[in-house]
Parts: C-alpha cells; sequence; structure tokens
C-alpha cells in the first residue's frame, strides 16, 4: 500500500498550452478499465527521453530510439505518443515489433501524422502478445477526447501495479514570463538505480533547442530516475520523456549557459523529483555487454517459459501457475555462452509486495 502519499490536487494540476491528452477503455488487459493514453503536441515542440539500461528491452522502446534519432537527424518532429497498459510488448520477439510499428502507423494514419512521428509506449505482464486489435480499436476515442486538462485521466491511464495515480504540476517565473510545467508517472514495483520500471512523461510550454532539451533529459534521469531503488530489479520498458511545447512567451532557449537554462532545469529537476519520490527484468542490466537476447532460454523449474529471447510457443500459462506455488522455485537462465555455470539464492519480498505485482499478472 502507499505509505505517506499526497492527494492530488486537481486544481493544480495545470495544462499545458500545445499539448493535449485523450484516453480509452480498450480491454487491453481488463474491462472498464483506462489503458490507453495518446498525447498529442504542436509542430513548434521538441521530445527527448531516455531510456532502460536493460539490454532485454522492449519492443516500443527500440521503435522509441529510432523515431527521436530519425527526428534528431532532420526528419519530421515528434507529434504524438501512444500509451497502453495491461501489456508490456516485451519479450515478444519480431511479432512485437511488428505491433509497435502498426501502432504507430495507425496513428499516424488517424492524426495526418508519418509514423515516425509517434512514439509507442507499452507496460504490463511481459511474455503476452499485445492485443493489436483491442489497441487499434482504443485509438479514435481517446483522439476524440483529447483534452488540455486531462492530467488527472492521464495518470490512471498508464497505471499497472501502482495503487494510486502520480501527477505533478507547477509553474514558475522565469526572466518575468510564466512557465508552466505538468507531468505523469507510473511505477510501483521492480525498481533500481540506472531507470526503474518507470513510465514517466514531464511536459512544459517553453521553447526549446532539441540539443539543450537531450541534454535536459539526461541530467533529470541521472540525478532523479537514476537514484531509486526497492528491490534492484529494473523493466525492460523504462522511459522518460520530456516535452517542450514552445508556447510560453519566454524567448527560445539555445544554449544550457543562458541564466534561462538553469532556472528552467531547477523547475523540470523539482517537478521530476515529486514524480520520482511517488514511484518509492533482470537478465539485460548484468553489465554483459554483448548479450545476444536471440540465444537466451528461460526456465522455471521443468517449464520452458521463453525460448531464443521471446515466449515459448509452447508455454502454458498454468505449468507456469503450478511452479509459482511452490514454496521453493528453481529459475534457470540459458546464455547460450558457453559451458560455465552460477548458482545464486534469493528471497521473496513481502506478501502485499508481491500480491500487488502477482495480482496485476492474474
Amino acid at each position: 500500500m502507499a505509505v505517506n502519499f499526497p492527494s492530488i490536487d486537481l486544481a493544480k494540476l495545470h495544462p499545458v498550452a500545445g499539448v493535449t491528452l485523450g484516453y480509452a477503455e480498450a480491454n487491453i488487459r481488463k474491462p472498464n478499465h483506462k489503458d490507453v493514453l495518446v498525447i498529442r503536441v504542436d509542430e513548434r515542440a521538441t521530445v527527448a527521453g531516455v531510456f532502460t539500461q536493460n539490454r532485454f528491452c522492449a519492443a516500443p522502446v527500440t521503435v522509441c530510439r529510432e523515431h527521436l534519432a530519425a527526428a534528431g537527424k532532420g526528419g519530421k518532429g515528434i507529434r504524438a505518443l501512444v500509451v497502453n497498459t495491461g501489456n508490456a510488448n516485451a519479450s515478444t520477439g519480431e511479432p512485437g515489433m511488428v505491433v509497435a510499428r502498426e501502432t504507430c502507423a495507425e496513428l499516424a494514419c488517424l492524426a495526418g501524422l508519418d509514423a515516425q512521428q509517434v512514439l509507442p509506449f507499452s507496460t504490463g505482464v511481459i511474455l503476452e502478445p499485445l492485443p493489436l486489435d483491442r489497441l487499434k480499436a482504443g485509438l479514435p476515442a481517446a483522439l476524440a477526447n483529447q483534452q488540455a486538462a486531462h492530467w488527472f485521466d492521464a495518470a490512471q491511464a498508464i497505471m499497472t501495479t501502482d495503487t494510486l495515480p502520480k501527477a505533478s504540476s507547477r509553474q514558475v517565473t522565469i526572466d518575468g514570463h510564466t512557465v508552466t510545467l505538468s507531468g505523469i508517472s507510473k511505477g510501483a514495483g521492480m525498481i533500481k538505480p540506472n531507470m526503474a520500471t518507470m513510465l514517466g512523461f514531464l511536459v512544459f510550454d517553453v521553447n526549446v533547442a532539441q540539443p539543450v532539451l537531450d541534454e535536459l533529459v539526461k541530467h533529470v534521469a541521472d540525478r532523479l530516475f537514476n537514484c531509486i531503488t526497492i528491490d534492484g530489479d529494473t523493466s525492460t520498458n523504462d522511459s522518460f520523456i520530456l516535452i517542450a511545447s514552445g508556447k510560453s512567451s519566454l524567448p527560445a532557449i539555445t544554449s544550457t549557459d543562458s541564466p534561462a537554462y538553469a532556472a528552467l532545469r531547477d523547475a523540470v529537476t523539482d517537478t521530476a523529483q515529486e514524480l520520482a519520490q511517488l514511484i518509492l527484468a533482470a537478465i539485460g542490466y548484468a553489465g554483459v555487454t554483448d548479450l545476444d537476447v536471440g540465444k537466451i532460454d528461460l526456465y522455471l523449474d521443468d517449464v520452458l517459459v521463453a525460448k531464443a529471447g521471446g515466449r515459448n510457443p509452447d508455454y502454458r500459462e498454468e505449468d507456469g501457475q503450478r511452479v509459482m506455488k511452490k514454496s521453493e522455485i528453481l529459475i534457470r537462465v540459458v546464455l547460450g555462452r558457453g559451458d560455465a555455470t552460477a548458482t545464486v539464492w534469493t528471497c521473496d519480498l513481502s506478501h502485499d509486495y508481491v500480491s500487488i505485482n502477482a495480482d496485476y499478472r492474474s
């Protein structure tokens, strides 16, 4: 359960000019639950992000990196983000990549954009195919109810094991100009330095040059989201995104040496800190720099769960549940790198901690 968790004052979740948010109930995993979020940004906006350092990253992370890199090389700028909960589209192999790309293509078609102008994000259970038909079916509704003030609904729409939505907002004055910042995040378990099992989206209305925003997002992540730990675990989907909408009357910030940048950096860091403090898939971050995820097999006792880096086609959920009912479980990871072996003993955490994460899957 959440401890010392501040309640969200809806009146203090400020709209940010140039940004709208829309949500839908698409039944990705469970009915009657906000599980699709679309964030639209105006043309002058710049977008930057940092992502999981887990080498076993999910398909949406790979696509996000590609699209941001293309925008940074002179391509069309990012104009939309789409987030689904309930399914992480992780450890899903090439089919997962196809789903991530088709999600971008579908939203782009509906919104009059190029697919590379869309960033996809997924969070939820791993090793399960993401139901693309349901996600596509939810996009029109998410676009139809776009509003600048939907921050609380957006926070709800990205929750997985979180017991409460997480949002932060503030207004500051920089060189006599009012600057508005608002953000949301999710994450409650599997949290370790080098990101967390988290998604975070922070938006402000300043016009910021792309190189400056790239520097700012790294500054914030290094000082906040990479300084949290709960259980020593990082996720395959961790992402933190900054969006500068460019709608403030404050003159454009084009250098990290300017006083305006220093003031903005502090305001962004303070807002992100609040999100990070509300947050208070392990093979990939083990430090093996040449890890080939396509060779990895994962067993729970005698049950082959993942094969060649993706879900074992013959895996059945009831087999995994049978193993998980045991008081002691052997987890075996085959890296496909040679004949060496190693054994590590570990233990359970609290009942409530396990319940929050296990109940979400079941």
